[in-house]
């Protein structure tokens, strides 16, 4: 099946250029703040919910050295949405804040309580943004029922894809389908800090392996998360840092934000 090209308008300039391996065009590691996650209201003093307080996050990540942004809109509530008014809304605010940054959301099937018709649906009704307020790019986790539909869906729309990749099944799963992405998400989800390398070489080595194409870009979530970053910039990836990932500082500090979060990546990165 043949997807359609995306809106040229919105597709990033910034880190598509990449070379196979997944670091910057320029040289310096391609470095994505994700600023939320699946967080709850009050996991930290500094988590951006609304999308003023998401853009106005944007826009200090980008002036710490982000290359680009990834969020989980919510709704009135502070719950994670995938609903038009929701995504349209935190988009807009961002593009607004931060011109010319790449924006992506997350589509993770959680959001619709495990429904992968309710997802659909409401990704879907995204088609009905004006080109503005759609993001750049959503990634879709490869260990999700209904991920090829959505993948489809998502590109119909002019949306780029970022796959989701936590396990060598993942890789294997995505290799079957033949689909392009903009990048693939080698994900190290928890676990043992001690293990989290080689368990993301095993990853790597079967896309490399399967000859999957795309650039990689490798991030942890909770205790690996320093360890991969650091992996990340010495493979020549690029990788992630953000307040859904990690909430200290590699020495196990307390960190103000996305913003200082960044910092102290670039820093590594350096």
């Amino acid at each position: 099946m043949t997807d359609s090209a995306p809106d040229p308008a919105r597709v990033p300039a910034t880190g598509e250029g990449a070379s196979a391996r997944g670091g910057a065009a320029g040289g310096a590691t391609w470095l994505k703040a994700c600023l939320n996650g699946s967080r709850r209201p009050g996991d930290h003093p500094a988590l951006p919910l609304t999308p003023l307080e998401l853009a106005e996050a944007a826009r200090e990540a980008r002036g710490a050295g982000a290359d680009a942004v990834h969020m989980h809109p919510r709704d009135e509530a502070g719950s994670e949405s995938l609903s038009a008014a929701h995504i349209g809304a935190a988009v807009r605010a961002v593009r607004e804040a931060c011109p010319g940054l790449p924006v992506g959301v997350s589509t993770g099937l959680w959001m619709t309580g495990g429904d992968e018709g309710a997802r659909r649906e409401a990704v879907r009704g995204w088609a009905g943004l004006s080109p503005g307020a759609l993001p750049d790019f959503a990634s879709v986790n490869l260990g999700e029922p209904g991920f090829e539909a959505l993948w489809h869906d998502l590109r119909r729309l002019g949306v780029q894809v970022e796959a989701g990749v936590w396990s060598v099944e993942d890789a294997d799963a995505l290799a079957a389908t033949g689909l392009e992405c903009a990048r693939v998400l080698v994900e190290i989800i928890g676990g043992p800090a001690d293990t989290a390398v080689p368990r993301a070489r095993a990853v790597l080595d079967r896309l490399a392996e399967l000859g999957v194409p795309g650039p990689r870009l490798l991030h942890g979530e909770g205790a690996p998360t320093w360890i991969l970053l650091d992996e990340a910039g010495q493979s020549g990836l690029a990788t992630r840092i953000g307040l859904e990932d990690v909430l200290h500082s590699p020495v196990g500090d307390p960190v103000g934000g996305n913003a200082e979060l960044v910092r102290l990546a670039r820093a590594r990165l350096a």
